[in-house]
């Protein structure tokens, strides 16, 4: 008997519908699985196991304290997941009694790993087979009772299905992908929980720390402090629109003058009016454009995150319900290109759009297929399924049409054929003036994909002719960095280090018009660059996490999301600021490396040991007792510590969440001291010294003046209140 073990029930029916359509006995249902002729179907609900908690190493319960930190177990145990009630659920502790009932069933002689096809997925169903222990059974021979395979599938296609299973593998193929799955989820344990810990402890306040939210509400509050604190100047520049054959023509010199420079802005003017504009060149050529790549997950979710406002959460569950109604191929893929391998499916899925009326043709080449650039899955595309319009809710049917839309476009008959223009014109020597247009001639892709720009209409000119003009002097302002939207997130986690500056362009990669990509670079040929980060594991998150956790910095109330723009919230400011106060360095740097040594893990180069050892010494670097003066001590102590007798009330003065407070701020105190002045941390050794017999500090060293220049200085009470004191 074959008992296969899907990770979700709606899975386990699609198997189910997969091996009756192939030919097998008709399925059963019973309670908590199918059954029919030589297979069992049964499954899971997303994780039925998770990581034990720290007090279950301990021993420990009630109010989380430092004891026991950091914590770094010699070896990781799971647990059945709890619930609400910090119980085990129910639900999830009877399913997994069904899985150990079918696995160790005397009649089963294999067992298949039906997880979805990534390391979540692998690591979800072993850990389910391993805690049956059903594969510890040894028989006769003295080799192991029980076959375990794995059933991959790019779809949840009833004929897909029917294939994968005649093409199982051992599962042991996938152990690197597995030994990278158990990785990460013991490193972002290790981040999640002793982090999370120390700082709420450090705060009095839940403050999530994790191995990937950081960095992420890290770049959305870094750019939105360079907007807050952006001090916008003001320059001139020589201007002129004038009509030439009733077109106006506007042309902006490239040479810029500070404000005081008003003058020399005129003169330039004088100079250039002084002058002819002669067209001294034009070029015109038809071009054939290519469509845009196929859609990974991210791509998909930037065009709808731009054209339609929809959320990475809301897309990302539309496209998981797509797939598993089989409509689309696996979402959570990082790229853009279908495998060789694939040839003969994607020959049959074209073969039925075109059977519906669409111009459709196959195409062998290496901007659509190419292994190089495939890491597990290939590119979002539709399958052979087609949905009825009546089968799909207003918002699914958008992200399908998409999809299907894009991939019509990358397989159309016919070429979209333009026109371009580029007229170049000089002003008396001085200056050069480049115009450039585009005429579509032929519309081929373009009449499926929502990329057609309208086209820029230039004025029927001809080398030789004379331009009129008329220079004035123009003001302009330098314009703060934007803020992130869905596509320029995406963006930059997906290649946090990309030394250009896409992501500060508002301009969608997916909105582009192929005129836009000939011009920019931005073709199929040139992406190397962000399939290398992907592969070497410096994108911040995946694919198959980004999504989430991007939704759990909302949920926390760090970040939020208008239309498709993030903005950092108060919360949000208060996590980072503290975590920068506790020298709590989460950033893109560190993330990455623990990233490389995922897939270092995966390619067989590190053990499971050596990247939890990494995170390991990070994460005791934070628990570290520095050796400081009082003059550069930053410690503020614990929520709660002790700091002295109030001045004012004589109650105790403890530390707060901003500040060291007194405790009798209900009868009506005020006192307290900013645990932050002028951007320097005061540490609770200072705050103790001033409110003692000297009744001030020691010299602290990096106070920040409003002109951003540092100084040191004491600080003293002066009556209830804490000043400076330069004596």
């Amino acid at each position: 008997m074959t008992v296969i073990i899907a990770e979700k029930p709606s899975l386990a029916r699609n198997i189910v519908a997969g091996i009756e359509q192939s030919g097998g006995a008709k399925m059963q249902k019973k309670n908590g699985y199918f059954e029919g002729g030589a297979f069992v179907v049964t499954w899971a609900f997303g994780h039925l196991f998770s990581l034990c908690d720290i007090e279950d190493y301990t021993g420990n319960t009630g109010k989380w304290s430092m004891e026991g930190l950091p914590c770094f177990p010699e070896t990781f145990k799971f647990k059945l997941r709890l619930g609400a009630d910090k119980k085990v659920d129910a639900g999830v502790e009877r399913q997994f009694e069904t899985i150990r009932y079918l696995c160790t069933r005397p009649d089963t002689d294999r067992i298949v790993n039906a997880g979805d096809s990534d390391r979540e997925g692998e690591i979800i169903i072993r850990l389910c087979v391993m805690h049956t222990g059903a594969l510890d059974e040894i028989g006769e021979d003295g080799s192991p009772r029980r076959k375990f395979c794995r059933l991959w599938l790019p779809d949840q296609t009833p004929e897909t299905v029917g294939k994968a299973l005649s093409e199982m593998k051992d599962e042991q193929e996938y152990d690197s992908l597995a030994n990278e799955g158990f990785a990460r989820t013991y490193i972002d344990w290790l981040y999640g929980v002793n982090l999370t810990r120390y700082a709420t402890l450090k705060t009095g306040t839940l403050l999530r720390v994790g191995r990937v939210i950081v960095p992420i509400v890290r770049a959305i509050y870094d750019r939105d402090m360079a907007i807050r604190n952006f001090v916008p100047s003001t320059y001139y520049v020589a201007l002129s629109k004038e009509k030439t054959k009733d077109e106006e023509i506007e042309l902006v010199s490239k040479v810029k003058f500070e404000q005081g420079d008003y003058a020399g802005v005129e003169a330039l003017c004088a100079r250039y009016n002084a002058s002819k504009a002669i067209v001294i060149s034009k070029k015109t050529k038809k071009e054939t454009i290519n469509p845009g790549k196929l859609f990974s997950l991210s791509k998909l979710q930037n065009l709808l995150g731009k054209k339609y406002k929809m959320s990475m959460a809301d897309s990302l569950a539309i496209v998981q319900k797509l797939y598993e109604e089989g409509y689309l191929t696996y979402p959570r893929t990082n790229s853009e290109y279908l495998a060789t391998t694939e040839k003969d499916k994607i020959k049959k899925i074209i073969a039925n759009i075109k059977s519906i009326g669409y111009p459709v043709v196959f195409k062998d080449k290496k901007t659509i297929f190419d292994d190089s650039k495939i890491e597990s899955h290939s590119a979002l595309t539709p399958t052979y399924k087609i949905p009825k319009k009546e089968a799909l809710t207003e918002k699914e049917m958008i992200v399908y049409q998409t999809v299907f839309r894009r991939f019509v476009s990358v397989f159309c008959d016919e070429e979209c054929l333009a026109q371009k223009t580029e007229i170049v014109i000089d002003v008396g020597g001085y200056e050069q003036f480049t115009l450039k247009g585009v005429i579509i001639i032929q519309k081929g892709f373009m009449r499926f994909d929502d990329t057609e720009k309208k086209d820029k209409i230039l004025p029927p000119l001809e080398r030789g002719d004379e331009v009129n003009i008329d220079f004035k002097p123009s003001e302009k302002q330098t314009s703060p960095p934007k803020h992130y939207t869905i596509e320029t997130l995406n963006n930059y986690l997906k290649n946090p280090f990309r030394e250009d500056k896409a992501a500060m362009s508002d301009k969608s990669d997916a909105d582009k018009s192929d005129a836009d990509r000939t011009e920019t670079g931005d073709t199929p040929e040139n992406d190397e660059e962000d399939y290398r980060a992907i592969f070497e594991g410096l994108e911040l998150g995946t694919e198959a996490t980004r999504t989430g956790i991007i939704d759990n910095a909302r949920r926390s109330g760090y970040i939020q999301l208008k239309k498709d723009v993030y903005t950092i919230l108060p919360d949000g400011e208060y996590l980072i600021e503290q975590l920068m106060l506790m020298n709590i360095s989460m950033d893109k740097y560190k993330t990455s490396r623990l990233g490389q040594a995922l897939k270092k893990v995966y390619r067989g180069e590190y053990t499971v040991s050596d990247s939890v050892r990494l995170a390991e010494d990070e994460i005791s670097l934070v628990f570290q007792k520095k050796s400081t003066t009082p003059e550069t001590d930053t410690d503020t102590g614990f929520y709660g510590d002790l700091v002295g007798v109030c001045p004012v009330c004589g109650k105790n003065v403890v530390k707060g969440k901003y500040s060291y407070g007194c405790v009798g701020y209900k009868e009506g105190c005020k006192f307290r001291i900013n645990s932050v002045i002028c951007k320097r941390a005061i540490s609770i050794e200072n705050a103790r010294m001033l409110l003692g017999e000297q009744k001030r500090t020691s010299l602290i060293q990096g106070f920040i003046s409003k002109n951003g220049k540092e100084f040191s200085a004491r600080l003293k009470l002066d009556g209830d209140k804490a000043v400076f004191d330069f004596t």
